[in-house]
């Protein structure tokens, strides 16, 4: 029985990236979204470059100034009893282009009980995942482009089983500010098990993601539009309520198409209000939405919302993603600028 509860931990870890590019590598809890804002637009979004310190964690290049003293703590409850949060902070020390960045992303798996190979109950234990990161961006002189990095330490509990890895994220932003256009382009989590678990070392969740985003002239929306998992063409997964079977009992699992795996890779965003107090947020994840969504039902898989209200130094951030019926998460955020 322990040897069940612990293969469910385990399976509960590497659950969060589904489809074909989910249980492939360890430290999963690294491709959860950072905040309210990113969630409620899609999770994936790599051009945000303004003074939200939340987007320092995803894409390093987004780093700059207007982040400087800026503390922001979010907090959501993932699936059953599973809850995570981050935490990120930015300090300018050079207003030219010294501007430091420090994060902080956590998940607790919450407990279970403990049972031998004979069914005695034993202790209970749990399963909790911590990442550091440090993050730097750089403008390159005389251009619009900004480069920047984050480096992560990360360690892992699940039950008696401890890791130790380390892993860097690369940012690369370029914006055009003539047609206020934001191209982005984010490589995260390239890095490795320090110590393994169990003596076998695993790949970590290593993601590409690029993005683009323009707020248009004279409607008050910016549009998102991310392309995730670049590192993969083959993201595609059968959806189980889509299977086809014939008259002699045998069953044929659905074939994903070229076109619907291209689609699969896409996230399209918008925030309407974006410079102003109050601002509303929307998002649809395709691969979320076909790998999810009930074939006789409207769930509505795959839709995000959110908005964010902004009260003199403190900034409130809410976003509700749609998963399943049975399973959607809420995330909450705070945000106080010091200055």
């Amino acid at each position: 029985m322990l040897k069940k509860q612990l293969t469910y931990l385990f399976f509960l870890c590497c659950s969060f990236s589904y489809s074909q590019i989910g249980g492939k590598s360890v430290y999963q809890f690294l491709n959860l979204v950072t905040s309210p804002r990113q969630a409620a637009l899609g999770g994936k979004t790599v051009t945000i470059y303004d003074e939200d310190v939340n987007q320092g964690i995803f894409n390093p290049a987004s780093i700059n100034a207007e982040m400087d003293n800026h503390l922001s703590i979010n907090y959501g409850s993932y699936f059953g009893e599973v809850t995570y949060g981050t935490a990120a902070y930015a300090y300018t020390y050079d207003r030219h282009v010294q501007t430091f960045h420090a994060g902080v992303s956590y998940i607790n798996y919450g407990n279970f009980d403990g049972y031998d190979e004979n069914g005695q109950s034993t202790a209970a234990f749990s399963g909790s995942e911590i990442a550091l990161s440090g993050g730097y961006a750089y403008n390159i002189p005389y251009t619009n482009i900004h480069l920047g990095a984050n480096v992560k330490l990360i360690s892992s509990s699940l039950e008696t089983y401890t890791s130790l890895g380390g892993a860097i994220d690369f940012g690369a932003l370029f914006i055009d500010e003539a047609n206020d256009v934001n191209w982005g382009l984010a490589i995260r989590n390239v890095g490795t098990q320090f110590t393994t678990y169990s003596g076998l070392r695993e790949k970590s969740p290593m993601e590409i993601i690029l993005g683009v985003s323009q707020e248009l002239e004279h409607v008050p929306i910016r549009w998102h539009i991310n392309l995730e998992n670049l590192q993969q063409w083959n993201i595609s997964f059968a959806n189980p309520s889509r299977a086809t079977s014939s008259f002699d009992g045998t069953t044929t699992d659905e074939k994903v198409s070229f076109l619907g795996n291209t689609f699969r890779h896409v996230i399209l965003g918008a925030e309407l209000f974006p410079k102003k107090a109050f601002n509303f947020r929307m998002s649809y994840n395709f691969r979320r939405a076909q790998e999810l969504k009930i074939l006789e039902q409207r769930n509505f898989s795959g839709f995000s919302v959110g908005f964010g209200l902004r009260m003199n130094k403190l900034k409130f951030d809410y976003s509700y993603s749609r998963y399943t019926l049975a399973g959607n998460t809420s995330l909450f955020g705070l945000t106080i600028n010091f200055q």
